[in-house]
């Protein structure tokens, strides 16, 4: 949040903003008519003028859906939202919204489809070596592959290049860590639409 006076990190520069609490009148009456006196704490109520600002509207900051965009990316960095930074605001106000309940259900299934269809707005195909069954006679087959693994793939209309990294980045992120995986994009109409796909 440092840039220039015109950047997007200048909220503070707001011409004319008034302070809310001006200091030259909360001073002794004796300073009450001095000119330097006055024209000094001017120049105090303008620089503390935004840091009443802020302060008024501070919940403001914390919500994600209301935040200015240069502190959803520092409230992404606090709550530890998985972005690479390229992601539309939209979708940047998301993930801090949700991150929390991702983190809680990182490693499982749902947590790992919640976090492909955040990043790329399509729910992905899942599939897992495990499985479960029951026998009424002992020593009977086991359910699933025998070695352990996860194959994740999503379909997008129009898949980019950087698509596959993506996924691949977001898998590693949310799967369960002991699972070896493989990720692919391919190219088709999404089979599981929840939200406008944003690739």
């Amino acid at each position: 949040m440092s840039a220039g006076a015109d950047g997007p990190g200048a909220r503070g520069a707001v011409a004319g903003l008034a302070s809310p609490h001006p200091l030259g009148l909360a001073l002794p009456a004796v300073y009450a008519d001095d000119d330097l006196t006055q024209r000094f704490v001017t120049g105090l109520d303008a620089m503390l003028a935004p840091v009443f600002n802020v302060l008024d509207c501070l919940e403001a900051y914390f919500d994600p859906a209301l935040a200015p965009a240069d502190f959803v990316d520092w409230l992404a960095d606090w709550v530890g939202a998985e972005l690479d930074g390229r992601e539309p605001l939209e979708v940047r106000r998301r993930a801090v919204a949700t991150a929390a309940s991702l983190h809680r259900r990182r490693g499982t299934r749902h947590g790992l489809a919640e976090a492909v269809r955040l990043c790329f707005g399509v729910l992905p195909e899942i599939t897992e070596s495990g499985g479960a069954a029951w026998s009424a006679k002992p020593l009977g087959p086991f359910p699933g592959t025998p070695r352990a693994a996860l194959h994740v793939s999503v379909r997008l209309r129009a898949p980019e290049p950087a698509d596959a990294h993506r996924l691949h980045a977001v898998v590693a992120a949310a799967r369960p860590a002991h699972l070896p995986f493989t990720a692919e994009v391919l190219t088709g109409a999404p089979l599981h639409s929840s939200v406008p796909e944003g690739n």
